[in-house]
């Protein structure tokens, strides 16, 4: 009955599926970016163009959402939720940005499997925002949530163990500077993504 009373001018919920379509698209790139070994001028520009568009999709979600007197959800939660989709893209978009400025010539086996591991919660995201829409599929969404933090215990170990090796076999100071930053920024993109589920759930308690 309540949703009879939302606005019909703009969907909440159409946008943040954009937002998330542009998350998991950072997401793809990202993998084939780490995979691949390095990051071209035209790959560099489309992780650019990702953000942009994510950004104009967070911005809109945030105009509407103060122009709004009745929302799906609770309003904190709603803005909460635009950005942190947006600082996911944004955080995506940095470490691509480093291995340039770095001259990171390549990859290693563990900034691989972060991306193999962002790319898994990024999906998990969009399935759980999808879902967010009737609220009809509560127990998928509690699972998808789950999966994120799955997925950020994860990343923790795989940091964990990606600076032990660093510490142990790069002599260079400055090379252990360098990664430490792109593991550190790979395992905040998690923490974002966690931190997002966490808003998901919140909006489950106040609205099931």
């Amino acid at each position: 009955m309540f949703r009879k009373f939302l606005p019909q001018d703009y969907n909440f919920f159409e946008f943040f599926e954009k937002e998330v379509e542009y998350v998991v698209e950072a997401a793809k790139l990202f993998n084939e970016i780490v995979n691949k070994g390095e990051a071209d001028i035209e790959t560099r520009e489309k992780m650019r163009d990702i953000e942009h568009e994510g950004d104009k999709i967070a911005y809109s979600i945030i105009d509407h959402l103060n122009k709004t007197f009745i929302t799906p959800f609770d309003r904190e939660d709603i803005h909460e939720l635009a950005k942190k989709l947006d600082d996911v893209n944004d955080m995506l978009n940095t470490i691509v940005s480093r291995l340039k400025i770095y001259k990171i010539k390549k990859v290693d086996s563990y900034l691989v499997e972060f991306g193999k591991i962002i790319l898994n919660s990024t999906n998990s995201l969009k399935c759980a925002i999808k879902n967010l829409r009737n609220l009809k599929n509560t127990s998928e969404i509690i699972s998808s949530c789950l999966d994120m933090n799955r997925s950020e215990s994860e990343a923790d170990k795989l940091r964990d163990r990606a600076l032990e090796n660093l510490l142990e076999k790069e002599k260079d100071p400055i090379e252990v500077i360098k990664w430490k930053e792109i593991y550190q920024d790979a395992e905040t993109v998690l923490d974002i993504c966690k931190a997002s589920a966490h808003v998901i759930e919140s909006i489950l308690v106040k609205q099931v």
